[in-house]
């Protein structure tokens, strides 16, 4: 087998390549990394939580986040969505269908920018910051860091939708906008997570 074959994935029938081309293998090796970047903030968090006798610790506005689920649970839906609007991009473009393919990839950096904005304004109205107390500082690390990662996935979605524009994907070449779903997919994941973690439980 040749070493471009190997490289770039053996091509079926009606041109489409198997196996993992190497955007896509990078991207999971490094999801791989951010699964145990995060497991270690995980571990953390119920370290403390298992220390503390009530929790959220009394004494400051984190006692109340409990009571102010809606508005994060509407942001947590509209990420959902976009989780499916990316994974239709993905769909489109299997099929050559790259306009549809755009306007899944809009929707999608459109819903990020607006969960972006939603997690800051959601910041304002909670009555505790970082500095108030291990729940303050755990809550804003955790939500921090992910909302760091959905910035990034925000660029990555937005460097697809140029590219795309520009019709440089098809149904035979379009590893970048496989390899962005499954990190925007991973991004997602975790933010229920985090989600059912400090709003829920």
């Amino acid at each position: 087998m040749s070493t471009a074959v190997v490289a770039h994935g053996a091509t079926g029938a009606g041109g489409r390549r198997k196996g993992l081309g190497n955007p896509v293998l990078g991207m999971l090796l490094f999801i791989v990394s951010e699964i145990m970047f995060f497991a270690g903030l995980f571990a953390a968090y119920f370290n403390l939580r298992t220390a503390t006798g009530t929790w959220p610790p009394p004494g400051n506005g984190a006692f109340e986040i409990h009571s102010e689920i809606v508005f994060p649970a509407v942001m947590t839906t509209l990420l959902i969505v976009s989780s499916l609007t990316c994974q239709i991009a993905v769909w489109r473009i299997r099929r050559g269908d790259r306009l549809g393919m755009n306007r899944a990839l809009l929707a999608t950096v459109v819903l990020g920018v607006i969960f972006l904005c939603g997690q800051a304004y959601d910041y304002t109205q909670l009555g505790f910051g970082i500095k108030d107390g291990i729940f303050g500082n755990t809550f804003y690390i955790l939500t921090g860091f992910h909302g760091a990662h959905v910035l990034g996935g925000v660029l990555m979605l937005g460097v697809c939708l140029y590219r795309g524009g520009l019709g440089q994907f098809s149904a035979q070449h379009h590893d970048m906008v496989e390899a962005t779903s499954i990190y925007w997919h991973f991004v997602d994941v975790v933010w229920i997570l985090l989600f059912t973690l400090l709003y829920v439980v």
